[in-house]
């Protein structure tokens, strides 16, 4: 069914090592978690129009910035003591409308990803129901070099996609 609409993804070659990786994976699902998925507190917007999300835990900080809402982009940026060091840029929309409105498939990811993140991860290799829907994640690399898709489909129909690609920063 998924592997029939969508070509496996490249092998993402893996960079040096991150600093502290168990440390900003952890962060990083907390961040998610308080955030978006969690329905967290949002911020005066950065930029016209865009809806911006806040998350801070000690020497780290995490920033969920997009614009758009049935279709949508945006980027995600930890900081680690001021810094830069890692980040995520997505872009996703709704395939069909008339078979899955935006709030819909809204609940739908944040219930996937709720789930998700609870395992103390955010990089895909998961499949999830909820109200319906078959919520899809499929991710190559890992944190430190990672893309990647999330797809919400039904009976094997395609309804939702979103396209992610990330990984550290370095200065």
């Amino acid at each position: 069914m998924i592997d029939a609409l969508q070509p496996p993804l490249p092998a993402v070659p893996a960079p040096p090592a991150v600093p502290d990786v168990d440390g900003l994976t952890a962060f990083v699902v907390a961040a998610k978690a308080a955030t978006y998925a969690g329905d967290g507190a949002t911020l005066l917007p950065y930029r016209l129009g865009s809806h911006d999300l806040q998350y801070v835990q000690g020497r780290w900080a995490y920033h969920d910035s997009y614009v758009g809402g049935t279709d949508f982009q945006g980027q995600e940026v930890v900081y680690r003591d001021g810094d830069p060091v890692w980040a995520m840029t997505y872009y996703g929309y709704l395939v069909d409308p008339d078979a899955l409105d935006a709030a819909t498939a809204g609940q739908v990811i944040k219930r996937a990803l709720g789930a998700l993140y609870a395992q103390g991860r955010f990089l895909g290799g998961w499949r999830y129901e909820a109200l319906g829907y078959d919520y899809v994640d499929v991710t190559a690399g890992d944190v430190g070099r990672f893309t990647g898709w999330e797809r919400i489909e039904r009976a094997g129909r395609l309804l939702y996609e979103l396209r992610y690609v990330g990984g550290r920063i370095l200065a």
